[in-house]
């Protein structure tokens, strides 16, 4: 049983070496393992007692998880950036299809009412002004009608000024909107090509855990804790805590009473909810219930909200984790964090301080 045990997870290994070399290269968390050196002999066959293959052999498993997931991550971010910006895109378009509709029945009025002007115009024979005083029995009728004409010149003046100008608007318009279809092209492909990793990423982790057996499963999720609480210890070693007396905002508790209240709920990249979420998805939708929408990705609420020194950290804000802004969480209070972890999991608390922070961020001033 020993050998059979340490053959599989000899297989895991030779799978991690093999995606490391086939798999597109990732980000990594900041405490990644690399992998081991590969044997170069066969080793010894475990004593009836060993049950579990050394430790740094699932240690570079882990590794290769975190990689894989990490990916996942940074792609899925991306996912969601293209679609939010494809949204906003196609609500554009509509609005300048609306404005292009609308300026052509403005120009096509025009041009009526110019071809109107042109036949009034060719009914009178276009005679010049003193041509048509020598004909007229009556001055008086001539420069009542002069007037009139003067006034008409002015009018097809302003016409053919307001039909440029018509003619104009409905060019940038159109323009306008060809541009934003490239955009949104683009967009769709940037959307296909995140999706298309995703996927990818999310299957080939499912594959190497599926390699180890349930006992070594079991190690490994044992070795995650005993990392997630040896980097909490640590942060926690700072004396953080003492420094920590933000209390929460009145939209800080609300947004915090609708994360914890999702505790459980399955995470699925892309979802914003109300049945499953991914990271960003759960702190922007709770943010919103909030009454204070902000944006929908990680890396977009560290680029666009307020920073604040970890010190002045209160309930309702957000930590954003990893130095590329891939994941983020939203602080409860006493050292402690509600998030969505990753494919597989749930919507869980977890400690503040189990993965790299790169800053916090509030969504509300008050």
């Amino acid at each position: 049983m020993g050998r059979r045990r340490h053959t599989v997870l000899a297989a895991a290994v030779t799978v991690v070496c093999a995606v490391t070399l086939l798999g597109a290269p990732g980000t990594a968390f900041a405490r990644a393992l690399p992998d081991p050196a590969p044997s170069a002999s066969p080793a010894p066959s475990p004593s009836p007692s060993a049950t579990l293959a050394p430790d740094k052999d699932l240690q570079a498993v882990r590794a290769k998880l975190d990689k894989l997931y990490h990916d996942a991550a940074v792609a899925t971010d991306a996912y969601n950036l293209a679609r939010e910006q494809a949204e906003k895109q196609s609500a554009e378009i509509t609005d300048l299809t609306r404005k292009i509709a609308d300026e052509q029945r403005k120009l096509d009025g025009l041009k009526e009412r110019a071809g109107a002007a042109a036949r009034a115009q060719y009914r009178t024979g276009g005679l010049p002004p003193e041509v048509q005083l020598m004909l007229s029995s009556d001055p008086q009728i001539f420069f009542d009608g002069a007037g009139r004409v003067l006034q008409g010149q002015r009018a097809t003046k302003g016409l053919i000024e307001e039909t440029a100008r018509a003619q104009q608007d409905l060019k940038l318009y159109a323009d306008d909107a060809a541009n934003r279809w490239r955009k949104l092209e683009a967009g769709r492909k940037a959307k296909a090509a995140a999706k298309k990793r995703i996927k990818q990423r999310i299957k080939e982790a499912e594959q190497l855990e599926a390699t180890l057996e349930k006992r070594q499963r079991e190690r490994l999720a044992e070795l995650e804790r005993q990392a997630a609480d040896q980097a909490q210890s640590a942060w926690l070693g700072t004396g953080i805590l003492d420094e920590l007396n933000g209390k929460a905002s009145a939209a800080g508790k609300k947004a915090v009473e609708f994360a914890t209240a999702q505790l459980g709920k399955p995470y699925e990249w892309g979802a914003e909810g109300p049945r499953t979420y991914d990271c960003s998805g759960l702190t922007s939708q709770a943010w919103s219930a909030a009454g204070h929408p902000v944006p929908r990705t990680s890396q977009q609420q560290w680029k666009q909200l307020k920073r604040v020194d970890i010190k002045d950290m209160r309930p309702g804000d957000l930590i954003v984790y990893f130095g590329d802004a891939s994941h983020v969480g939203m602080y409860v209070g006493d050292g402690t964090i509600v998030h969505a972890p990753r494919p597989g999991r749930t919507v869980t608390l977890a400690g503040a301080g189990t993965m790299p922070i790169l800053g916090v961020v509030r969504p509300d001033t008050d």
